[in-house]
């Protein structure tokens, strides 16, 4: 049976063993566990109850990254995404005044136009017309933002009403433990212990405790809560033409999300075929629909790839088994969820700093002499951080690309879905603008 699931995710091929791709599932859990709380946190403020909401985070994330692992077989995690949740409540619901049950119906409808597209291969070619010149472009970019969000959250960079942004207190315990994070996986990575991402988080922990900066209050769990919000999904409200404009704003941004964190994982994880085409989309697609659909008949926003799984990849996770691992820590979470509650930011913010600056390594392959690749590549690079969005920085660097080629007679090389890709792009700048 061990030998027949080694042959099936490629253990051989991929130089990999089932020691290391637990600890990299692990690993991507750990730098990921904050969904359980953050997710809840955000959608109740519509009404949904904040348990049920918390039950069908961790069962969604559990179904998308043991599916992802299963189907793909690639070391990609789900689970509903950041910023999708931000719009389902503050625009959708809060803003518009659309009730919790028609948003839900909104993202069942994205989920299930996603299937419709991943099976005419339509969302495999707005991929594969991406130009692989900007594929490390894109990695740098969400390095960045990996980097800078791990920045922000240990407290070393804070918000400035002068320079936007600036130095944080060094002298805050949670920071200081952060920084000597930092050097503690950067220690053991250079002594090129395997564990190092791991061993660096439960280490800052531990520091932690010691200094009195663990505080963890368990709190009882109800799986059945989830009773509140499963099957509450308003489809005839969604359908109404009002809304439906809501169902394409999911559709977009997931896709734009989706295809930077797809491109910057498996090129870092060397998981990209020769001519820089993704093996299996179709499947990861299939995997990422069938998510968000099952999310939003659980009760949660659309369910989408984590950028996180890149710390399992720089754990050595290069197959399935890394993802199905972390499905099921989240399963297990859904019985303890506060569990995870004991992971501090302090701790985890060293991790996404050094994954982040780790995935800079591949900027070297962009051709800065020339200017057509040089300009679109650098926009991608910072806009990806300084707007905060993966879409929006993949949107002005592929939309500027698709426009030098087009403005300098060179438009015929390339595939007419970069144009068609660039199109849509500018349509949901223009969408944003009138919004």
């Amino acid at each position: 049976m061990r030998t027949r699931l080694e042959q099936y995710f490629g253990f051989t091929a991929h130089n990999t063993t089932w020691r290391t791709e637990i600890l990299a599932g692990l690993t991507t859990f750990i730098t990921m566990a904050y969904i359980i709380f953050v997710n809840p946190a955000i959608l109740s403020q519509t009404g949904m109850p904040i348990a049920a909401v918390t039950a069908a985070t961790c069962l969604c994330a559990a179904f998308g990254s043991i599916l992802m692992g299963a189907i793909a077989n690639y070391p990609l995690a789900l689970a509903p995404g950041m910023g999708l949740n931000a719009y389902f409540t503050y625009t959708v619901v809060k803003g518009m005044g659309v009730p919790w049950q028609t948003a839900l119906g909104a993202v069942f409808l994205s989920g299930i136009i996603f299937l419709l597209l991943t099976f005419g291969g339509i969302r495999q070619r707005l991929v594969a017309a991406i130009p692989h010149q900007l594929h490390a472009a894109v990695g740098g970019g969400i390095g960045l933002f990996i980097a800078f969000v791990g920045l922000t959250n240990s407290g070393l960079i804070v918000t400035s009403s002068a320079h936007t942004v600036a130095l944080g207190n060094l002298r805050a315990p949670a920071t200081l433990l952060a920084l000597f994070g930092l050097l503690l996986i950067a220690v053991l990575q250079v002594l090129r212990v395997k564990a190092f991402m791991l061993l660096g988080v439960f280490g800052t922990m531990l520091a932690g405790l010691a200094f009195h900066q663990l505080h963890w209050q368990p709190t009882p769990f109800d799986l059945t809560a989830i009773k509140a919000t499963a099957f509450h999904l308003d489809l005839r409200g969604a359908a109404k033409f009002g809304v439906f404009e809501i169902v394409f704003v999911f559709l977009f941004v997931d896709l734009f999300d989706n295809i930077g964190t797809l491109v910057a994982v498996t090129e870092r994880a060397g998981l990209m075929a020769p001519d820089h085409s993704i093996p299996r989309l179709s499947r990861i697609f299939l995997a990422d629909a069938t998510a968000t659909v099952v999310g939003s008949l659980a009760g949660t926003s659309t369910v989408t790839s984590y950028i996180e799984s890149s710390a399992g990849v720089e754990a050595g996770g290069r197959t399935g088994v890394t993802a199905i691992v972390t499905g099921l820590l989240f399963l297990i979470a859904l019985f303890i969820a506060p569990l995870a509650g004991a992971i501090p930011v302090y701790a985890t913010s060293p991790a996404l700093i050094l994954v982040g600056a780790l995935m800079l390594t591949g900027l070297g392959k962009i051709e800065w002499s020339d200017p057509q690749i040089a300009i679109p590549s650098f926009l991608t690079l910072v806009m990806i951080p300084l707007t905060w969005s993966i879409a929006d920085g993949l949107s002005f660097g592929l939309t500027s690309y698709a426009l030098i080629q087009l403005l300098t007679g060179k438009a015929r090389r390339q595939d007419w879905m970069l144009y068609l890709l660039a199109a849509l792009f500018v349509f949901r700048f223009a969408y944003l603008a009138k919004g």
